[in-house]
């Protein structure tokens, strides 16, 4: 019996042993891999826009999180209101672990709601989390003439978009659509960059579906001069910073038109969604989103993003899945609505 003891004990000595001898060895393996290659984040717009600036942001500091401390290229991919990212993180992409990317907030929903093209189930990305929760807002400029929401009511005028799909779009179509403003679309621009010129240049009298974050981050100038006007916000709940603006969510008319606004809505908590491609291999997605967490702790990154004027906060993978989940269930009456509303 002592015999048997003392075998039992070597073999539970030496299994603690090599459970934990493996542990060391997946993290070497990880390391073997990324080190010394690139990893690329594919960014649904042109440079210069909220989508760059986050994804940017967050390439200077990700690397070093991850075993094997691989460089991390920003690559822009516009089109199509980011659906061209999308598609290709789906579709096109290695399930290795070397790319992620990120698309419009908006786009998550897009096969929900029947968008053209959007072929894939957003469910199965494998989700790395959002680098802030945000509002979206409609911003004009003053040489416009539309200066508040009453006037927006009354006064026809023209607002940029990206591409059906897009946060620009959506919104447009919605202020449009579910309220009665009188917005025209004149959509195909490559990011909120060339929108803000064209605004600047007078060819655009606003642009919606732009967030908080952005405008703060890159027009907060000319909107404290009084050059830029925030007509109207969108979100599950006012931003604190606007608390006189409206918002689209309070505007709806009765229970029905809040449930589909809500429906539309709900993205902006996953204000800036980084995802990889499905399917990449277990440990790979685990040390990309440990990576992706501990860069949005780092002080440096913190730091710069304050100097920038963005908010920056973590929505877990877990977190943003969950919600996928729960939109996904949504009835298909209501998402057939709120995609005749968007105009998808």
């Amino acid at each position: 019996m002592k015999r048997l003891l003392s075998k039992l004990s070597l073999i539970g000595v030496c299994g603690l042993l090599f459970g934990m001898a493996s542990v060391p060895s997946r993290a070497d393996d990880l390391a073997g891999f990324y080190s010394g290659k690139t990893v690329t984040v594919a960014i649904g717009y042109s440079a210069g826009g909220g989508y760059d600036l986050y994804a940017r942001l967050l390439a200077r500091y990700m690397g070093k999180y991850i075993p094997g401390n691989p460089t991390i290229v920003p690559q822009n991919m516009p089109g199509a209101g980011s659906l061209k990212v999308a598609k290709y993180l789906y579709e096109v992409a290695p399930k290795d672990g070397t790319v992620f990317g990120t698309f419009s907030r908006s786009m998550p929903l897009a096969p929900v709601e029947g968008m053209e093209g959007a072929t894939f189930d957003s469910r199965k990305f494998t989700w790395l989390g959002s680098m802030a929760k945000d509002v979206t807002m409609c911003v004009t400029s003053d040489e416009s003439g539309i200066k508040d929401w009453a006037a927006a009511l009354k006064t026809d005028f023209t607002v940029g978009g990206e591409g059906q799909g897009s946060d620009p779009d959506v919104f447009a179509n919605v202020i449009k659509n579910v309220y009665g403003a009188k917005a025209k679309l004149v959509t195909g621009y490559p990011g909120t960059s060339e929108m803000f010129l064209a605004l600047e240049r007078g060819e655009l009298a606003g642009i919606c579906g732009v967030s908080y974050s952005t405008v703060m981050g890159r027009w907060a100038e000319p909107l404290k001069q009084g050059q830029l006007h925030i007509i109207v916000q969108g979100g599950l709940e006012k931003h604190a910073d606007l608390p006189n603006v409206p918002n689209m969510l309070d505007l709806a008319a009765d229970a029905h038109q809040k449930t589909l606004m809500r429906l539309i809505l709900a993205p902006q908590a996953m204000a800036r969604p980084f995802a990889a491609p499905p399917d990449i291999p277990a440990e790979r997605a685990k040390a990309l989103r440990d990576a992706f967490a501990a860069a949005l702790k780092d002080p440096d990154l913190i730091a710069e993003a304050q100097k920038q004027k963005i908010d920056v906060g973590l929505m877990s993978a877990a977190q943003l899945q969950n919600l996928l989940d729960e939109l996904y269930q949504a009835p298909k009456e209501i998402d057939v609505e709120a995609a005749k509303i968007s105009g998808l």
